[in-house]
């Protein structure tokens, strides 16, 4: 019975942890950015994969400005980002083909999610 409890337990752990997080193949045009949680927010994690034939450059944005921890991400890379309250996470395209990202978020989803021109 005792191990019946515990295989419960982990299955709704297991499971209240993916519920919580966002995944997505995010779509980038050439010469845009994509801009997660540019509103008011608590933190969050993201793991990005960049699966395009391009380089991508993300950075982090304060809603209240600026911008800072700016990275390249080459084709295939795997980076895991820390995102602060009410600070966005920005990902470029600066190549002429369009490039696609992977994207799992844990922690606040309550995120904005835009496009914006370079």
């Amino acid at each position: 019975m005792k191990k019946i409890k515990y295989c419960v337990a982990i299955i709704f752990c297991v499971s209240l942890l993916w519920s919580c997080s966002l995944h997505s193949t995010t779509y980038i045009k050439s010469k845009e950015r994509f801009l997660l949680g540019d509103n008011t927010h608590g933190s969050f994690r993201v793991k990005l994969k960049n699966v395009s034939e391009s380089e991508i450059e993300i950075h982090r944005a304060p809603i209240g400005g600026g911008r800072h921890s700016g990275l390249t991400v080459a084709p295939g890379q795997t980076v895991q980002v820390r995102v602060e309250s009410n600070t966005a996470l920005v990902i470029s395209n600066n190549s002429e083909a369009e490039a696609a990202v992977q994207l799992k978020v844990v922690g606040d989803t309550g995120l904005s999610m835009n496009y914006k021109s370079n």
